[in-house]
């Protein structure tokens, strides 16, 4: 029990330090947005080991974080090749997929009313349906490779990227558009002048949620069908085998890579809508 009262010791500075560093008069400064933030998570994995090692937690229940470190270590080859095969060739290929047919659609949605009232229901329809009701049929068409789960990823993707860039086009006021008619805009020259940058903040939403949906979705479609590599297929052979600081070491893997990828589509974000107010403030 010591490590519990530990625990609690720590929780409680831990709290009381971010409490004083949160509401002090550098809290707005960029170093202590970020240093908060890692206070409290390095509080959460440090009362994590000390409550896991002074309740003698066995590991088929809950592994200490030192163990699944030392798990990440040790199986650091093994966690690349699933990391390739579900993220990068999965993920990402499912990722770009979806993102130009989502575009490609919510054009051609723009342009044509009958799509904008028969597409969007049925769309609104086919992404509310469950992951594992469709990540199977999907695996049968297309196979147990990676292709099958860039296909799962693509219909997860598509939905949330069409419905934001479609809203996104209709933000240009009527009087801007009616000013680039005066100028005798054609259609093209009015979309890629004014309507798709006036786009880009619900573009950006739509892609960052994209981000985590592709990750989820390549990773739950491995469950009903992979090679013997992938996140999924070693999550579910490590959980089989009461290995659950391989599970946790997977974990850890998909939510680097699940964050970097959020990170890396905000910073374009960032640097495409400089001059929305979301942006400059």
């Amino acid at each position: 029990m010591t490590g519990v009262y530990a625990a609690v010791v720590l929780w409680a500075l831990a709290w009381m330090l971010n409490v004083r560093l949160a509401n002090g008069d550098r809290r707005e400064t960029r170093a202590m947005r970020l240093l908060v933030p890692a206070i409290f998570g390095l509080t959460l994995v440090l009362v994590w080991e000390l409550v896991v090692r002074g309740l003698q937690v066995p590991l088929v229940i809950l592994p200490s974080p030192s163990r699944i470190l030392t798990r990440f270590a040790a199986e650091m080859p093994v966690l690349w090749a699933d990391f390739v095969q579900t993220f990068v060739k999965g993920a990402l290929s499912g990722f770009f997929i979806g993102t130009a047919a989502a575009l490609s659609v919510a054009i051609l949605v723009d342009r044509s009313e009958f799509l904008r009232r028969g597409l969007l229901p049925v769309g609104n329809f086919i992404a509310a349906l469950p992951i594992i009701g469709t990540a199977p049929i999907l695996v049968m068409w297309f196979g147990f490779d990676w292709q099958s789960k860039a296909a799962v990823v693509v219909v997860m993707v598509f939905f949330p990227i069409l419905v934001n860039t479609v809203a996104g086009l209709t933000e240009a006021s009527a009087m801007q558009r009616d000013l680039m008619k005066t100028w005798g805009a054609s259609y093209w020259q009015g979309l890629f002048k004014l309507r798709l940058p006036a786009a880009m903040p619900f573009i950006f939403n739509g892609l960052k949620i994209a981000t985590t949906l592709a990750l989820i979705g390549a990773i739950v479609a491995e469950f009903f069908g992979s090679p013997i590599v992938g996140m999924g297929f070693r999550i579910s052979t490590s959980v089989g085998q009461l290995a659950l600081d391989m599970v946790w070491a997977e974990i850890l893997v998909a939510a680097l890579a699940g964050s970097a990828f959020y990170g890396l589509v905000a910073f374009i974000e960032k640097g495409v809508t400089f001059w929305h107010p979301s942006q400059r403030g």
